[in-house]
């Protein structure tokens, strides 16, 4: 249940996790089992990939970005810590950003860029991955297993190796943290995590189709109390393929970082979307925030048109 995994997070803030061995102290992105209740004012009613309560169609308007952006930034200013958004539609070319640019550390969001950085790899050496790898990368996303991370990012070459793959995808504001370990402790924006996800669904990718539709088949088919964050702006009977990173941060700034990123096709919509937080007093309230702002957004570009 995704309450469990909240309050295991809650609990947890001030333990060390995988990933985290050289410079932070993390605890991100595993699923446990945990006994441990979640206050009420910061739970979350578990919500299928794909479910929304409202599914109403709406006539469509021009888009309005200075609107939306006004109605972001109010949101934002109450809400504890800070947070950006991106998000492009490829279906009508429709894009947003509000502090798109700005960098956050990354909790296990990190471990989609790890993944495409190999196969990157292994495609450009005309080999792919091992047995081996492919099940450590299944659990690395469906599961967001620690320990499946540290090992295919040292296989990536850490962040050296993470780096150069990032160059060919475009990102700019992405730093992976150096060495083998720590992959959580790297710094990215939600510019750039739309960058990568849009080499995931794109024919102009430097990765091939295989690569592609691999890496969205783990994201869509994350464990079920995983499947929260970009997922709450879909709609009934819409694909959602998604992977959210969460972590205590200790030296990198204070609070919870809370990020998620996924894509959401529908018949008439294909979703980009990368939300990135941090200073959240709790799990819980990172987790509204990035769930709320997604549904903003998404709502006002279903609604417009260019």
């Amino acid at each position: 249940m995704r309450r469990h995994l909240i309050a295991l997070a809650l609990a947890a803030a001030g333990a060390t996790g995988a990933g985290a061995a050289t410079y932070l102290a993390v605890t991100d992105g595993q699923s446990r089992r945990s006994g441990v209740t979640v206050n009420a004012s910061e739970s979350i009613k578990k919500r299928p990939a794909g479910e929304r309560t409202t599914a109403a169609k709406v006539t469509t308007r021009p888009f309005n970005a200075a609107a939306l952006r006004r109605a972001v930034r109010a949101y934002f200013e109450k809400r504890p810590g800070e947070a950006g958004i991106m998000a492009t539609d490829l279906r009508t070319g429709l894009s947003f950003g509000e502090n798109e640019k700005q960098r956050f550390v990354s909790a296990s969001v990190m471990k989609v860029d790890i993944l495409a950085s190999l196969l990157l790899q292994r495609q450009r050496a005309r080999g792919r991955l091992s047995d081996g790898q492919r099940h450590l990368a299944e659990r690395m996303i469906r599961e967001s297993d620690n320990a499946a991370a540290d090992a295919l990012y040292s296989a990536a070459g850490g962040g050296a190796g993470v780096r150069k793959a990032n160059a060919a995808f475009g990102l700019k504001h992405t730093k992976p943290f150096p060495g083998a370990g720590s992959w959580g402790s790297s710094w990215t924006s939600p510019a750039d995590q739309v960058r990568l996800l849009g080499h995931l669904a794109s024919d102009r990718s430097a990765l091939k189709a295989s690569g592609r539709r691999y890496i969205l088949g783990l994201m869509g088919s994350v464990m079920e109390e995983q499947a929260w964050g970009v997922s709450a702006a879909a709609r009934p009977g819409e694909k959602v393929a998604l992977k959210n990173g969460w972590t205590p941060v200790h030296r990198q700034g204070h609070g919870w970082a809370v990020n998620s990123v996924g894509r959401i096709t529908g018949a008439d919509h294909d979703f980009l979307i990368a939300v990135c937080s941090g200073g959240s007093p709790t799990m819980g309230s990172g987790v509204s925030t990035v769930e709320h702002v997604a549904g903003m957004v998404v709502d006002t570009m279903r609604a417009s048109h260019a």
